[in-house]
């Protein structure tokens, strides 16, 4: 199980990117919400949706949900 954050800024694409602890591009504390302990990043991306409608795993810590 590994905690997840998605970042409450947009990228330009207008998608919030979801990450996991210990990510070299993890927003700050004051630019992320915390989703949980999940066992993948699929879990966390569906939580993420209860959020923000548009959501994207990270391409470095949850490339296996990163859909460009």
């Amino acid at each position: 199980m590994k905690n997840f954050y998605v970042n409450d800024h947009a990228q330009n694409s207008g998608e919030h990117e979801v990450h996991q602890d210990g990510c070299t591009h993890l927003p700050k504390l004051e630019n992320r919400t915390y989703l949980g302990l999940y066992p993948d990043c699929d879990e966390a991306l569906k939580e993420a949706r209860n959020i923000y409608a548009h959501v994207d795993g990270c391409y470095y810590c949850c490339n296996a949900c990163h859909n460009g």
